[in-house]
């Protein structure tokens, strides 16, 4: 018997059909997800990432809870008009602690994977204030209610143990020292010794210009720390065409 008389058997039995169809899917989803047991973790770690400090953390809430992601993505593709224009493409590693991840799929504005570092705070509260007044082309509408919203860490033990939940390395020392390291971050004056121990590389200042922690601190603080934690220099971006 031929194989095209064979494949006419599976084609005019559907009960046949099911049963073949049903082993090669149960072969290959097997093939596949039985590997992933045996690994630790499915994302390679990357040295200088690491949890959000909390009021980084508090940002990226207000981020979310204001709908940025909406507009811009967080994930810079493999390709070369990309990484001329954001930068080295993003890595899994730098979205591993991120619930849920902020990657986007539509961008009206810029990519924001790298934009830590890339303006000043004051540039980030004037764009804040009036997008206008410093991109006029923008149609971003405007945030400014967020400098006269003050924030208090008053639930900011239980978002980290939320987040310790679902995987987030959160130790109990860094539970146990949130609202000081909430407020410590803001303050340039303050002993913030702790708070690098814990968070390498976390910025410590007054983002908004403010006395006071406002929501535009907090945003601006994790804005400001967006694409800083990996050295890429380390790294060879390789794009595609």
């Amino acid at each position: 018997m031929s194989v095209l008389a064979k494949h006419k058997i599976l084609e005019t039995n559907a009960t046949l059909l099911l049963v073949f169809a049903f082993l090669v899917v149960t072969i290959g989803g097997i093939v596949q997800i039985v590997p992933l047991f045996y690994l630790e973790n499915t994302i390679e770690k990357v040295e200088g990432v690491r949890p959000y400090s909390p009021l980084e953390l508090a940002g990226r809430e207000i981020y979310i809870r204001e709908g940025c992601y909406v507009c811009h993505s967080q994930m810079i593709r493999p390709m070369r008009d990309e990484i001329e224009r954001y930068g080295h493409y993003s890595l899994a590693a730098e979205s591993m602690y991120d619930h849920p991840f902020q990657w986007g799929s539509k961008r009206t504005g810029p990519d924001l994977a790298r934009v830590g570092g890339r303006y000043s705070d004051e540039w980030h509260v004037d764009h804040l204030i009036d997008p206008q007044s410093v991109v006029p082309e923008s149609i971003m509408p405007k945030y400014g209610f967020l400098r006269d919203r003050m924030i208090a860490p008053t639930h900011i033990e239980e978002l980290l143990r939320t987040h310790r939940a679902v995987g987030v390395p959160y130790s109990d020392e860094m539970i146990a020292e949130a609202r000081a390291d909430f407020a410590v971050q803001a303050d340039p004056l303050g002993d913030s010794a702790g708070l690098l121990e814990r968070y390498p590389g976390a910025q410590v200042r007054n983002f908004d210009g403010r006395p006071g922690i406002s929501e535009m601190d907090a945003l601006i603080a994790y804005l400001q720390m967006l694409g800083t934690l990996v050295d890429f220099s380390t790294y060879e971006a390789v794009a595609s065409r």
